[in-house]
């Protein structure tokens, strides 16, 4: 698929107001959860050990491209998971993040690409539909006490997407928010959402429309109504960067190490290893080589469907 940078299509510029200190009533801890935090990178990045690195630098270019692609595809993994850890911080959040295959009908898409949000935000379609066509959403949570659900997709980064690519994930998160409230009625011990929105979560946020659904880190705040979750988020971020790059330097001394014991080691060779590492390491750590991989009817009041809001911004 061709692919054009943001500065080709730029998208709306949304002013991004600073949260008022301590709004909500849970808050996480950055330093308290460090622990937590460093077992979850350990964790993630077990295929990017020291002599994981090492032997694909030794073996040659194409086992060292297919460990680059990986990186992006972890941290995607990385963000995922600790937006779900970091929300269990918050006990009124049921957080759901398996079988969430969420049907998209063609009637579905034609109410939200024929429509404005408003016209069709008190709908709600039956979660059994079918349709040869789905979405899965990388978490579904519900907040208990205000029924609010909130469907998120999580992009590492979106600096290589087309705004026309953008436009049609949010047309198909709408379509399949429509059968949400039936979902989690039938399927998730009678739940009940009044209230559904999807929202576009980017980490490098640096393409944000906050009116249209897309946020960056900082806002997980809103999001998981946590205070910190977007600076925890941030020091995750962090966290899984050192441990590459201290991965990366110990894999490189590693084969020099080894190199050296070789005939004719050292040298002109350690050179063009030097210049081949210092070249994928760049790459490895450039936020604009995205491999971002293709990835009820509730009783009562109606349920409403569109983007995500932050609290007192008047949005409908």
């Amino acid at each position: 698929m061709t692919t054009t940078s943001s500065s080709a299509h730029p998208l709306p510029k949304t002013t991004l107001a600073p949260s008022p200190a301590c709004p909500y009533r849970h808050t996480v801890d950055p330093d308290a959860m460090a622990s937590v935090f460093e077992q979850l990178v350990t964790e993630v990045t077990s295929a990017l050990s020291t002599n994981a690195l090492a032997g694909a630098l030794d073996a040659g270019i194409d086992s060292m491209s297919a460990i680059l692609r990986a990186i992006p595809i972890l941290e995607g993994k990385l963000l995922e998971r600790g937006i779900s850890l970091i929300a269990t911080t918050n006990p009124d959040l049921v957080v759901l993040t398996d079988n969430l295959r969420l049907p998209v009908t063609s009637a579905a898409m034609q109410l939200v690409e024929k429509n404005a949000v408003h016209l069709y935000r008190s709908l709600t379609l039956d979660a059994d539909s079918g349709g040869r066509k789905s979405y899965t959403p990388d978490l579904l949570i519900l907040n208990r006490p205000t029924r609010v659900a909130h469907v998120i997709d999580v992009k590492r980064s979106l600096s290589s997407y087309e705004v026309s690519r953008i436009a049609a994930l949010k047309s198909r998160m709408l379509a399949a928010a429509l059968v949400v409230p039936d979902l989690l009625y039938k399927e998730h011990r009678r739940l009940v959402a009044e209230d559904v929105r999807v929202v576009i979560v980017n980490a490098e946020s640096q393409r944000t429309d906050i009116d249209g659904g897309i946020w960056p880190l900082g806002h997980l705040d809103h999001l998981l109504e946590i205070n910190g979750a977007g600076a925890a988020m941030t020091r995750l971020r962090e966290l899984f960067r050192d441990k590459i790059t201290t991965n990366w330097t110990g894999a490189r001394r590693q084969l020099h190490g080894a190199s050296d014991l070789r005939p004719g080691g050292g040298g002109q060779g350690a050179a063009t290893a030097d210049e081949t590492n210092e070249r994928a390491s760049s790459a490895a750590l450039d936020p604009a080589n995205d491999a971002d991989p293709a990835k009820t009817a509730g009783h009562g009041t109606m349920p409403r469907i569109g983007f995500a809001k932050v609290p007192g911004s008047g949005l409908r």
